[in-house]
This record gives structure tokens, C-alpha cells and sequence, in this order.
């Protein structure tokens, strides 16, 4: 092979490697971003309110903003919650 050859095999494999690295780099970014597996869930029990889940499950976070995004995420239009309900929980941060 002449020395032209093997450069051009040499770039051809350094853009291969660089290309795989890329696309490992992405997926794993993705990976991290969005864990897998069901989000977590709790069972309203008799008596509880969107704010009591709210600050059960999320002490640390404001009380007002933990309740709408527990309505966002079950679609919840009004804030009542009846015994039983399953309501999705915002993932931990």
C-alpha cells in the first residue's frame, strides 16, 4: 500500500472512532436526562389533599408550584384528589 493509502486509511479510521465516540457520548447524555423505568407514584389516602402530598413528597420545594406540577402531571384540572386516586409524582431532582 502507498504512503497515500495509508493516510487515507488512517483518516478514514479517525472519523469512524469519531463518529463512535459521538453517538456514545449522546446516548449516555440521554441516559442520564431521563432515568428509566415508571415514574413514582402515591395513593391518596382518606383525607389528603394536594397540598398534603405536596408537602409529604416534596418538603423541600414551595408548596404552591409542588401542587401545580402534581396537577400538570395528572392532568388534574381542578385540586380535589379522592381516596384511592393513584397521582404520578414529579421525579427527584
Amino acid at each position: 500500500m502507498t504512503r497515500r493509502g495509508r493516510a487515507v486509511v488512517l483518516l478514514f479510521l479517525v472519523l469512524l472512532a469519531s463518529l463512535a465516540s459521538a453517538v456514545l457520548f449522546t446516548t449516555a447524555s440521554r441516559a442520564e436526562e431521563s432515568p428509566a423505568g415508571p415514574p413514582p407514584t402515591v395513593v391518596v389516602r382518606s383525607g389528603d389533599t394536594l397540598w398534603d402530598i405536596a408537602a409529604r413528597t416534596a418538603p423541600q420545594r414551595d408548596g404552591q408550584r409542588a401542587v401545580e406540577e402534581l396537577r400538570r402531571l395528572n392532568g388534574l384540572s381542578g385540586y380535589s384528589v379522592a381516596a384511592g386516586d393513584v397521582l404520578i409524582l414529579p421525579r427527584a431532582a
